[in-house]
């Protein structure tokens, strides 16, 4: 009786499937070998739908490892920690249910797909999901509240158009290890219920505009080993509650509105392997206390007004790769255990007040040939380089005198003119090959480097200097190619570009003495505009003149209207030295990793600056002294008046 009713029910089981059925031909499969619910497969044609993602096939069950449903050989074929170079759509099913007899979906990874629309409700029916990444495609719309009902472990939806605020809900997600929403444009404060998450290990937010403080109730998160807010508008101290985040790994608060000091608590993170604080507000401070966190491979304590020594601590760190502490208050000598990083590969104090010799280790070419470092803006004495530049070592203007005729002049403050000035304009094509452009000859500045890097032109004309390495892209070139046809005027001036992780400083060199105009003109050459996930890059840094912040939070494609097309700048300067300089700055906003790792900071595509004005002098001459002469105006082109 019992096997003649299995029977019965098996066929009637099946057409009540295929009665659900959207697709009649997967009907037919369905009825074959179906394993997977039919909950599942209508939540998986919904999402279809929502996504625009028009390549899954429903004829066979989604849980067999077709094509369709695998387009990679394992979905863990890439490290978590770097983002894939090549698209990815995977789901995983986990058939071990009622004897092997049942399918569930527990993974879904839709990565580099530039699918569009929204974020699907139908996801909740997934009951079974445990990993969901959606990241690096062009949807756009709020992130669902309902997804609070999920039971996912990872949630990345990193790179994306996503808007609005974080839902609160998300806080009733109990088994929540990993979630990473960075690259979208979510705004109002991050929800204080997310601090309810205690098994939260890896918190991503970082370029979004998210505003206000850190929830207090972050305190409770104590399995936490990643935390990154980059880029974003949050603001207040940063709390001493992180002395709970005992199994961090990770901290990156680069260009927030945050203030300091960062507090003493520090000490206590023994597991820390990198920091990254940047551009604090607030006070001056003191070195914080990292003596305990002996696994760290890279700091970046940069512009954080950092006062006293630096802790000769450090140089005993022996896995420490990175170290940037640049535009500080530092004073004291470099420390000599410094010489006996053996794992170091970078290191960056530009824009400090360090005194006495430099390390003759510094300048061994051994030393120097393995270590990118600058020390250029400080305030150096003793026996000086024969160079600016030696290998790797970028010491421009690092000399505290200006007067000094044993130095060259680079090594010098404002790089001083020991010739007569001479020079009353100035035209680089920035990145790019000579080229004249409406009369005007645009120099060369096609020079590849950049790392820490001074170079002074052939003529001697002009210089720049180029500070930091493009994280997660050690490769990364220091110059834009545009790969697409311009449809704009002097395209030659826009098809390459230069870039700079961090500083890049152009100077021009003997210059007259006066009013100038300077024109700099940029291009976005690096992002898209066609709906895909390369088109929701955000580059986002300062520019300053002679000194003074001129552009604050300067995005090149908002300015412009897009990518791919020009929008020049223009300013008005004096020169009173004989120099100019013209500095791009990244402060930590933006996005980091769009069209790839690494693609941030400034960009700049050509300059030119034209003297706009010749200062004149009034002499009043005696009339006895010339012979009853009228009173006479002589002019001076290099005279202040």
């Amino acid at each position: 009786m019992g096997g003649s009713r299995r029977r019965f029910l098996l066929p009637l089981l099946l057409l009540m499937l295929c009665a659900g059925c959207r697709n009649g031909r997967w009907c037919a499969a369905a009825a074959a070998a179906q394993r997977l619910p039919q909950q599942e497969v209508e939540a998986l044609m919904g999402i279809a739908r929502k996504l625009n993602k028009m390549d899954w096939d429903f004829t066979v069950d989604p849980c067999t490892g077709s094509k369709s449903w695998v387009n990679s050989s394992d979905s863990t074929s890439y490290p978590k920690s770097t983002y894939p170079k090549f698209p990815v759509s995977n789901l995983t099913c986990d058939c071990s249910f009622k004897n092997h007899t049942e399918c569930h979906v527990i993974s879904l990874e839709l990565m580099r797909q530039n699918l569009s629309g929204v974020l699907p409700e139908e996801v909740v029916n997934l009951t079974y999901l445990t990993n969901l990444d959606l990241s690096r495609n062009f949807i756009q719309g709020p992130i669902p509240a309902s997804w609070a009902s999920l039971p996912v472990f990872n949630l990345s939806l990193q790179d994306n158009c996503l808007s609005g605020t974080v839902p609160k809900e998300l806080g009733r997600m109990p088994f929540l290890k990993s979630i990473n929403l960075e690259g979208n444009q979510l705004e109002g404060p991050i929800p204080p219920e997310l601090g309810n998450i205690i098994s939260l290990e890896r918190f991503f937010i970082s370029a979004n505009n998210i505003t206000g403080e850190l929830p207090s109730t972050f305190s409770r998160l104590t399995n936490m080993t990643d935390f990154r807010i980059d880029g974003t508008n949050i603001s207040g101290r940063i709390p001493s509650f992180i002395k709970n985040w005992q199994r961090v790994n990770r901290i990156d608060m680069q260009g927030t509105l945050m203030s300091g000091p960062i507090p003493p608590e520090i000490s206590l993170l023994k597991n820390l392997t990198e920091l990254r604080v940047t551009d604090l507000s607030g006070p001056s401070m003191k070195f914080p206390p990292l003596q305990y966190a002996q696994h760290l491979t890279k700091v970046v304590l940069r512009n954080c007004s950092i006062y006293g020594e630096i802790p000769d601590y450090l140089g005993q760190m022996q896995y420490l790769i990175l170290m940037d502490l640049s535009f500080n208050r530092l004073t004291g000598q470099i420390p000599k255990s410094f010489g006996e990083m053996g794992a170091l590969q970078y290191l960056y104090l530009t824009d400090n007040m360090l005194t006495g010799d430099l390390p003759g280790w510094m300048l061994k070419n051994k030393a120097s040939n393995k270590v990118n470092m600058d020390v250029s803006y400080n305030n150096f004495t003793g026996n000086p380089p024969n160079e600016c530049q030696q290998a790797n070592v970028n010491m421009v203007s690092s000399f505290s005198s200006s007067n000094n005729n044993l130095l060259r002049p680079c090594l010098r403050k404002n790089l001083p003119c020991i010739d007569k000035p001479r020079y009353s304009s100035l035209f680089i094509n920035c990145g790019g090959k000579r080229v004249e452009v409406d009369g005007n000859i645009y120099e060369d500045d096609s020079s590849r480097i950049g790392t820490s890097t001074f170079v002074l032109s052939d003529d001697r004309k002009w210089a720049y200097s180029s500070t930091g390495d493009f994280v997660g892209n050690p490769d990364a070139d220091y110059i834009a190619r545009n790969t697409s046809k311009l449809i704009l005027a002097n395209p030659e001036l826009y098809t390459e570009a230069r870039l700079s992780p961090l500083s890049l400083k152009y100077y021009g060199l003997c210059m007259e003495n006066g009013e100038y105009s300077v024109k700099l003109h940029f291009a976005e050459i690096m992002f898209t505009e066609d709906n895909t996930f390369s088109s929701n890059g955000k580059r986002i840094f300062d520019v300053f003149i002679q000194g003074t912040k001129v552009l604050k939070d300067f995005n090149i494609q908002d300015e412009a209207g897009g990518v791919h097309r020009v929008i020049t700048k223009n300013f008005t300067t004096n020169i009173t030295e004989n120099t100019l300089e013209i500095h791009l700055y990244w402060g930590g906003k933006g996005t980091t990793g769009v069209p790839d790792r690494g693609v941030y900071g400034p960009l700049i595509s050509a300059i030119s600056v034209t003297q706009c004005k010749v200062f004149t002098l009034k002499l009043n001459l005696s009339l006895s002294q010339h012979h009853n002469m009228d009173i006479v105006q002589s002019y001076f082109p290099y005279a202040w008046k």
